[in-house]
């Protein structure tokens, strides 16, 4: 059986990473069925791709997009791919080929996995530098900007007016999570 895994870190992820190219891409590719899921790369805990992992058997063959799509870090990555490996799944990974247990197979996934490791370091360090521009420019506030008190009531007044948390989001611009949080402050306060 062929099967495919997606992940995204974000659901705004774009330039060949989303979740639909990766899926389209995946079943062009023959997959019979395709595992997503939304997790930082830096994230080991996957639920989706563990599930997986367990019901792969010999013979089968595992394909990704990017190495970086199944491991981010260089031991997790060679442990991962290893195990699957020497269980007998192919491991194919589209933009790289197939991957093999030789030595120049190991060697061609160690560095591989150390580059992904190493952009992604830079990415943090990147933010973290523009996050310190940032702070030292003036008017500079941390965090999202606050949502005023009048703007927040005029949203809840409209969902007892019978809209729905998702209508009065997009009339608004006011997350679904946030009128949430709202309303159960106002509750609380009402109480």
């Amino acid at each position: 059986m062929i099967y495919g895994y997606a992940r995204v870190s974000t659901k705004k992820q774009l330039h060949g990473n989303s979740i639909e190219e990766q899926h389209n891409t995946l079943i062009e590719q023959g997959c019979q069925e395709i595992v997503t899921e939304q997790y930082t790369g830096k994230t080991t805990d996957r639920p989706e791709l563990k599930l997986l992992m367990g019901k792969m058997k010999k013979g089968d063959t595992l394909v990704v997009t990017k190495l970086d799509r199944l491991a981010r870090n260089v031991v997790e990555g060679i442990t991962l791919i290893r195990e699957l490996l020497h269980s007998g799944i192919k491991v194919h990974v589209l933009n790289v080929g197939l991957l093999d247990d030789t030595p120049m197979g190991n060697f061609f996934i160690t560095t591989l996995l150390a580059v992904a490791e190493l952009e992604r370091s830079m990415i943090v360090e990147r933010t973290q530098s523009g996050k310190e521009v940032a702070k030292n420019k003036p008017g500079f506030k941390e965090g999202r900007p606050r949502i005023s008190k009048d703007r927040t009531d005029a949203a809840l007044a409209l969902i007892d007016s019978g809209n729905s948390y998702k209508k009065v989001a997009e009339l608004t611009g006011i997350g679904v999570a946030t009128l949430y949080r709202a309303r159960a402050r106002q509750r609380a306060h009402l109480l």
